[in-house]
């Protein structure tokens, strides 16, 4: 069972690297075939920033909230005492 288990995995490592090697070798083949047609490369895909960008900010936004909760606690245990 252990020995099959790890034949998967290791069928699934070569496929993902023989898709990547796929992908590697069909971009060649077509920066190649630009070089000797005149044609200019196809635009990329803009990546989505803003969104993660988003996300940053609020997390830190939640993490300095916390700070200072933590801050406000701190200064009334230290007036209390």
């Amino acid at each position: 069972m252990r020995q099959s288990r790890l034949r998967a995995l290791e069928i699934e490592d070569i496929m993902a690297t023989k898709n990547i090697l796929v992908r590697r070798v069909n971009d060649l083949e077509a920066a190649v075939s630009r070089l000797f047609t005149g044609v200019a490369p196809p635009a990329k895909k803009k990546r989505r920033k803003a969104k993660k960008a988003k996300v940053v900010r609020k997390a830190k936004k939640a993490t300095k909230g916390v700070r200072k909760a933590v801050r406000k606690t701190a200064r009334k245990a230290k007036r209390a005492a």
